[in-house]
């Protein structure tokens, strides 16, 4: 059975909804922020991600952003931009930054539902998968340049590969 064969029937889907039914089929946990806002944790090979999705009707976007802690030496900030300017380049369907003052790795994509579109369950699935796995793919080469004194070059091949798996 497909994830979305359950909506077949329903008139308006909200989309925290579908991303709240994904995570307990999942079993990730998760906490019903608000009524347009869902946050859940899961786990990875590399690290525990906090993964927030917002619905905005204003713009009609259905927000992710994907989070780990990450703490740098200020030494290795500028290395660190390197290496997530050239993991941006590979990256199609989200982004990654930094968020100093949190001391966080974020990444962040927004689906742009305008005109009364629908994301079904299969695409939202796919959107939480392809944050983890952008993080489990691009972790080794962050932790390589930051902390292995390596460069970003060096580093990337390491990241070269997709990860295949689960989330």
């Amino acid at each position: 059975m497909s994830l979305s064969e359950q909506y077949l029937d329903t008139a308006e889907i909200h989309p925290i909804d579908i991303v709240e039914h994904l995570a307990e089929i999942h079993d990730w946990e998760f906490d019903r922020v608000g009524d347009d806002q869902i946050a859940m944790t899961v786990e990875g090979q590399w690290r525990t991600y906090s993964i927030t999705l917002a619905w905005s009707s204003y713009d009609e976007t259905l927000r992710l952003i994907s989070t780990f802690e990450f703490e740098p030496p200020e030494d290795r900030l500028a290395e660190l931009h390197e290496v997530l300017n050239a993991t941006n380049d590979q990256c199609w369907t989200g982004a990654f930054t930094y968020w100093a003052e949190q001391r966080l790795m974020v990444w962040r994509y927004g689906l742009v539902l305008a005109g009364g579109q629908i994301a079904g369950p299969e695409q939202i699935d796919r959107l939480i998968t392809a944050a983890v796995v952008a993080a489990e793919r691009f972790y080794p080469a962050f932790q390589l340049v930051v902390w292995g004194d390596r460069s970003t070059k060096d580093a990337m091949q390491i990241a070269i590969a997709e990860a295949y798996g689960r989330a």
